[in-house]
């Protein structure tokens, strides 16, 4: 059986001496683990097209449950991560948290998208690297079902918060004086922080990268949006202190 999709590749890996298993989040069928034979091989003409964070056409072959690469064709390339190590770095975050979120025979084209845009946003350079990763981290987890509360505080209501902190493990905000009672401090926000949280949540598509912030309440957004990810998923993400330790800190 032979079916035709587009995909993004989030993760390669080598296989005997000239092919690769490729993990791809499709349009059509969600994640999918696809044999590329010959991959690897020099003049391939598969290359391209199944190299880590491309966006390609492929043509499939089924048989006994797997998948096999017949043609390929890229794209998008986003060959400005290429040329920097540390937005290739971060862009390899971004599929990994892909990967995570998505499963097989489940597309959701959202999800997709949102990777695809945050991948261009970081090729093209014109936003800050910083804003596309916490913005992408939040806008995902809405996507994948973890939207956090972010318009009172998650124990007692309150709305108005003069210190407004993320608990990201009671999945929302949390006052000054409910943190303090449970003793579960989160990471505090500020007023500008917090307006950027509710801005991704509710921008419309393919325009939650449009707002700025100053460095201060960029570092605060960044470092509530890592630990959002990390608390709802269960998991780190070693490639981004990778990245960390090749962008130290706020880059350009």
């Amino acid at each position: 059986m032979y079916k035709t999709t587009r995909g993004l590749v989030l993760r390669e890996v080598s296989y005997r001496d000239s092919s690769k298993i490729l993990t791809v989040l499709t349009e059509s069928d969600g994640k999918l683990t696809i044999s590329a034979r010959g991959a690897r091989r020099k003049g391939s003409k598969i290359a391209a097209a199944a190299q880590l964070l491309a966006f390609s056409e492929f043509t499939l072959f089924g048989r006994g449950g797997r998948w096999y690469l017949n043609e390929g064709s890229s794209i998008e390339l986003f060959e400005g991560l290429r040329n920097d190590l540390g937005r290739f770095t971060l862009g390899q975050y971004v599929a990994q948290l892909l990967e995570t979120v998505s499963d097989e025979d489940n597309p959701n084209i959202d999800i997709l998208r949102l990777g695809l845009n945050s991948l261009y946003t970081l090729s093209q350079g014109k936003k800050v690297d910083t804003l596309v990763k916490a913005a992408f981290e939040l806008r995902l987890m809405c996507l994948a079902g973890y939207a956090p509360m972010l318009d009172s505080c998650v124990q007692c209501g309150q709305k108005e918060m003069p210190v407004p902190m993320l608990d990201a493990y009671g999945g929302g905000l949390i006052c000054s004086e409910c943190a303090t009672e449970s003793g579960r401090m989160g990471i505090e926000l500020c007023l500008s922080s917090l307006a950027a949280m509710r801005f991704i949540t509710k921008a419309d598509n393919e325009r939650y990268f449009s707002f700025t912030l100053k460095e201060e309440a960029l570092k605060r957004l960044s470092a509530a949006t890592e630990q959002y990810v990390e608390v709802q998923l269960e998991r780190s993400f070693r490639i981004l202190e990778f990245y960390k330790k090749i962008a130290g800190g706020i880059e350009q």
